[in-house]
């Protein structure tokens, strides 16, 4: 896919946060396209905390692994 140009108005707020990322050089396209990159990493980290979470305290899942957690220690212990 071939790169697409993007316009944004930067309030004074995040011109400084992009004063910050370009301090090291970085043009501001680099420092932007980081951001992104980060923010969609952090957003996907952040789901998957959730829904470990969610079936953290759901007590049937909890029952379920403990469930099969047993069944794979007789099995064990069987062998």
């Amino acid at each position: 896919m071939r790169d697409r140009a993007i316009s944004l108005r930067l309030d004074a707020e995040t011109e400084r946060a992009l004063t910050v990322l370009t301090a090291s050089g970085r043009t501001r396209s680099d420092a932007i396209r980081l951001a992104l990159l980060e923010a969609a990493r952090t957003r996907g980290s952040e789901s998957l905390a959730a829904e470990a979470a969610a079936l953290a305290a759901n007590e049937e899942d909890r029952r379920e692994m403990a469930d099969a957690a047993s069944l794979m220690e007789s099995l064990r212990a069987e062998g």
